[in-house]
């Protein structure tokens, strides 16, 4: 049975903090893998760290294509690149700013089953991956932001759709 999980919000404790690494793949980590896929899916986001569903472990997800992708302790093993580009967080409703990100990531992890794995983004994927695996080490979008968007910003966007 999936569950929605509440997003925590900036300011809550659990996303300050670094993240532990994963050591048992059992049952209560896919049911928290699916319980996160069916948050992240509800609350329209592009990835969703485990901090974010107020548990403290190095677990992140996104979407790519049209699949939910799960890595679970992620490290980087190459950052390429940069690029600056808006980002928001569904730990900070509401807020944008513009954040520089590689260009280009490999990252290396494991699969629920705890099966290594490895995996290259670019651009946006690139973005989602460095965004989330912040997350893990406590860092926030808002942390990295080289200038948020001003209210009258937001608007204008939101009208130029």
């Amino acid at each position: 049975m999936l569950a929605l999980r509440n997003i925590r919000k900036s300011g809550d404790g659990v996303l300050k903090g670094k993240a532990t690494p994963v050591s048992r793949f059992n049952a209560q980590l896919t049911t928290l893998l699916d319980d996160m896929a069916e948050t992240m899916d509800a609350a329209e986001g592009a990835g969703l760290a485990a901090p974010q569903v107020g548990i403290s472990k190095r677990i992140i997800i996104f979407r790519h294509e049209d699949s939910v992708v799960e890595l679970i302790n992620p490290e980087f093993i190459l950052k390429q690149g940069e690029s600056i580009d808006l980002e928001g967080c569904l730990s900070c409703p509401g807020i944008y700013g513009e954040v520089a990100r590689p260009q280009f990531v490999r990252v290396k992890g494991c699969d629920r089953e705890g099966r290594p794995l490895e995996l290259e983004g670019e651009g946006f994927l690139a973005r989602v991956l460095e965004h989330e695996i912040d997350h893990l080490n406590g860092v926030l979008f808002i942390d990295k932001a080289l200038r948020l968007l001003t209210a009258e910003e937001l608007q204008k966007l939101r009208e130029e759709g």
